[in-house]
């Protein structure tokens, strides 16, 4: 009976594990399919084969704990080009990731607040100590939906971490991750670096 129960433990985690990797596996694919719709990409279809990721892992998909901030003031995040957009601070989110108590803050983007296709978009810039080596140096950038924060929670799945226009050519206004979201750890999920040549406008 202790075997059939270690057997059937074994089986289901090995099917959770595949289910997660299918998921992964669907959402790259319409990440991809997205640059291709996008008039103002810099991705065509012949640089789709130099998108390069980490091999789904459910370790680095985690339930943060949110604690929503108030009175906060409108503030100019720089961009990779020199300018700047204009954030607000929306909340901080505390977890636990390979045994470290970790911290980020999520943004909402003032301009696209207005805009009903965008309305509930949390910003979630990063940097971590992959960047550079395995991963593009400027950071990399996390969706997530306010109305998911459900009872002070919110998960974040760091195998949907994306790379940056910035990351596959210049001309582009890129948020540049503040210091307050740099990671003393390596995030090994995710968006690699690009292996094409960087394009230039």
């Amino acid at each position: 009976m202790k075997f059939l129960i270690i057997l059937m433990a074994f089986i289901s985690s090995n099917v959770f594990a595949q289910s997660y990797k299918e998921q992964i596996a669907k959402h790259r694919e319409a990440y991809k399919e997205d640059f291709l719709k996008e008039t103002q990409s810099p991705i065509k279809e012949a640089d789709l084969k130099n998108l390069q990721f980490f091999e789904p892992d459910n370790t680095y998909s985690i339930i943060a704990i949110v604690k929503l901030l108030k009175n906060e003031k409108i503030f100019k995040m720089p961009t990779y080009d020199g300018t700047s957009k204009d954030f607000i601070r929306y909340a901080k989110v505390k977890f636990i990731l390979n045994d470290k108590p970790l911290e980020l803050t999520l943004y909402r983007n003032i301009g696209l607040m207005v805009n009903p296709a965008y309305k509930n978009l949390l910003f979630l810039p990063f940097t971590d100590e992959t960047n550079t080596t395995t991963t593009y140096g400027g950071g990399r950038y996390i969706d997530l939906d306010l109305t998911k924060i459900k009872n002070k929670k919110i998960e974040i799945d760091f195998n949907k971490a994306y790379n940056p226009y910035c990351a596959y050519s210049d001309g582009y206004r890129c948020p540049v991750p503040p210091k307050e979201n740099d990671l003393a750890i390596e995030i090994l999920a995710g968006e690699k670096l690009f292996t094409g040549e960087k394009k230039h406008q």
